[in-house]
């Protein structure tokens, strides 16, 4: 049957193209042309015609696309107190094209929350939408994976355990925020447990001088922190995935490695999965998963424009519901479709063809409400 609450069965990880007159204002505004308010109002314009056309769809959770985004992450990571973003050399790579090279570094001690410009921006879409509004944020893990101790001074933190425990408490804090302005969908972006199945990867990160046995309970920590003062009627949803750029990727492998910790150790209750390839391997890590909780299939790949078929994506859910059952599944693309302003390399058309076809489809394999 169809879910009242989120997930729903037809459901969508966040972001969406962006739309030429989105892109010709931020070139604009870097130019001078405009100004900020200029610019704001275009995406105002803007992301109030995607949450239209997310309800044309038959969509029930409703994001801004990200639109006021240029990066999934460094955008609301680099307005964190004790936080900045700054250009330098990318150590974790894309298989193609790489993004530009945006980097995260700590400034001075976390734990603290003055405010974020992204809860205004999650404001905007709960009063546009007569939906369920969603916010997505990248997951504390993220401040940490890319670059380890290079990101900390240790004249700052000299000990790695009080960094874990103060990004976990600025992340409760800014949770509880999002939870005081009325959301109660909230989605952690985290590629950094898929990142952690991959050998190559594991490999880079403990020639650093990580311990990659131990990053899954350390982050699994920080996830449970970050959601601790979350209201029992908020969502609390997770997304994985293996990087996503202009329709290339970083990481492959199984979610095996991790998936005890993931699904049991961390307090979560729904989790968007990649599964659009065989780089995300099998469906078996699902068997780890307790009763109550949900999992959103990402069987339909947001990386190219060919519309999948409905017998092929049923197949797969037949597949996967012999490790967990059918209620306690849901469908969704395998990540969002522009992680960054650039977008992944497909038509507008086809996003919004495949975000139909997973509502047709969910109404067929669950039932209509």
């Amino acid at each position: 049957m169809q879910r009242a609450k989120p997930p729903f069965r037809a459901d969508h990880v966040g972001s969406i193209l962006r739309s030429p007159a989105l892109k010709d204002a931020r070139i604009k505004r870097e130019r001078g042309e405009i100004d900020a308010g200029q610019l704001k109002a275009i995406e105002d314009r803007e992301i109030e015609g995607i949450v239209r056309k997310q309800e044309a769809v038959g969509l029930k959770s409703i994001t801004d696309g990200e639109y006021r985004r240029a990066f999934w992450n460094y955008d609301f990571l680099g307005k964190l107190d004790g936080v900045e973003a700054y250009l330098g050399e990318r150590k974790i790579k894309f298989q193609g094209p790489q993004p530009k090279p945006m980097m995260l570094r700590v400034t001075g001690k976390l734990g603290t929350f003055s405010g974020h410009p992204m809860i205004e921006h999650f404001k905007f879409v709960q009063r546009t939408t007569k939906q369920t509004a969603k916010m997505t944020i990248p997951s504390p893990s993220s401040l940490h994976f890319r670059y380890g101790r290079s990101a900390v001074p240790e004249a700052i933190y000299p000990d790695m355990n009080d960094f874990y425990s103060d990004l976990g408490q600025t992340y409760r804090k800014a949770v509880k925020a999002f939870a005081d302005a009325g959301c109660r969908y909230i989605q952690l972006d985290e590629v950094n447990f898929t990142y952690l199945c991959d050998p190559t990867l594991r490999k880079q990160v403990s020639e650093r001088g990580d311990d990659v046995a131990r990053l899954p309970a350390i982050y699994a920590d920080m996830i449970n922190e970050a959601i601790a003062d979350a209201p029992a009627d908020m969502m609390t949803a997770m997304h994985l995935c293996r990087g996503n750029f202009q329709s290339t990727f970083v990481a492959s492998g199984g979610y095996e490695p991790v998936a005890e910790v993931l699904f049991n150790k961390i307090n979560i209750q729904a989790y968007f999965m990649e599964y659009d390839s065989d780089r995300a391997g099998g469906f078996e890590p699902l068997r780890f998963v307790p009763k109550g909780k949900m999992v959103v299939l990402g069987l339909v790949t947001s990386k190219s424009g060919k519309l999948e078929s409905k017998d092929e994506l049923k197949r797969r859910i037949d597949e996967a519901s012999k490790y967990i059952a059918l209620d306690q599944l849901c469908l969704s693309p395998q990540c969002g479709f522009a992680s960054t302003e650039e977008g992944n390399i497909l038509a507008e058309e086809e996003q919004w063809a495949k975000l139909r076809m997973i509502v047709e489809l969910a109404d067929e394999v669950w039932g209509r409400s």
